[in-house]
């Protein structure tokens, strides 16, 4: 059974693209791990166990339909393979900086099974929207009927 990854951290971007993974996150990841795009303006970070578990997900949408194609074709083409070094930092790839906004500050974010890096000015506009706010997650849980 996988860890549960947890925790918002916020880090510096150093001139070369390297961001240092929160060892509480990278106890999780591995030294060896995957990073993709994400579907929110964000990068996503798997183990790789979490991420053979992912891509099993992905395999089971099938090829039927151009959407399930198109959604495999997304997840697998923007992966990377990622690896810590002696310091504790990753190399984003100049791609995924461009592509999601990333200059200077990232916040790191446990998700479950995943992490999830963020460039700080989006994080921070994401967390003004009224349906993350406390009562915007409550109101959220009581529409589908959550057991709180």
């Amino acid at each position: 059974m996988s860890k549960n990854m947890k925790g918002t951290f916020t880090h510096s971007v150093d001139a070369k693209g390297r961001v240092i993974i929160p060892s509480k996150i990278r106890d999780i990841l591995g030294r060896e791990f995957v990073i993709t795009l994400g579907i929110d303006d964000c990068l996503y970070l798997y183990s790789t166990e979490e991420w053979d578990s992912f891509t099993d997900r992905l395999r089971a949408i099938g090829n039927k339909t151009e959407a399930a194609r198109n959604i495999r074709r997304f997840f697998q083409a923007n992966a990377r393979d990622a690896e810590i070094d002696g310091q504790g930092r990753t190399l984003i790839p100049s791609e995924f900086r461009e592509e999601i906004g990333i200059d200077k500050e990232v916040v790191i974010v446990g998700n479950g099974e995943k992490a999830e890096i963020w460039s700080k000015e989006t994080w921070d506009a994401l967390n003004k929207k009224p349906e993350l706010t406390k009562e915007g997650v409550k109101k959220a849980l009581e529409d589908i009927d959550y057991f709180f």
